[in-house]
């Protein structure tokens, strides 16, 4: 049967308890990868997910949440690259849920009165802020989901319209 999609986007489902609201934002795009991720790569095989991009896609999306997350906490990332092509979708979503579940935990423990600090951000520890690392980590994933999207419908797979 498969899984019914829900039709309110997780920003529209009411605010997250505990979480104030200059931080929940995160976890929305968080929420809305995974259930567009699972929706839009159901049913395609390995070979597909990783010819079309969208297995890079969400690859990219958990290791890049990764090392963001590591640049938030103020340390520099442990794993660079995105790794070998060739897992299947259930290992790629099983990646993606560790990566979120690791990010929600951090994201979730910020206090709001430090989303001014200052962060430094790759080799060349570029500055930002705690709150513009916020912003980028939802963003990215974002703009990563909408490419992953794009390519799982040009593999014309059944039910992805």
């Amino acid at each position: 049967m498969g899984i019914k999609w829900i039709v309110e986007e997780p920003w529209l489902r009411g605010p997250i308890a505990g979480v104030d609201p200059l931080i929940a934002p995160v976890l929305y795009a968080f929420t809305q990868a995974r259930e567009d991720l699972a929706r839009y790569s159901e049913g395609l095989t390995a070979d597909q997910l990783w010819t079309s991009m969208v297995g890079f896609h969400i690859r990219h999306i958990a290791r890049s949440t990764e090392r963001l997350v590591d640049y938030l906490e103020g340390r520099l990332p442990q794993q660079l690259g995105d790794g070998d092509p060739g897992a299947t979708r259930e290992e790629l979503l099983a990646e993606l849920d560790s990566a979120f579940d690791r990010a929600e935990k951090v994201v979730r423990s910020i206090d709001p009165a430090t989303l001014r600090d200052a962060r430094e951000v790759g080799r060349r520890r570029l500055p930002t802020t705690v709150i513009g690392l916020l912003t980028h980590i939802a963003e990215h994933t974002q703009r990563h989901v909408g490419q992953a999207i794009t390519a799982a419908k040009a593999t014309g797979a059944r039910g992805l319209r």
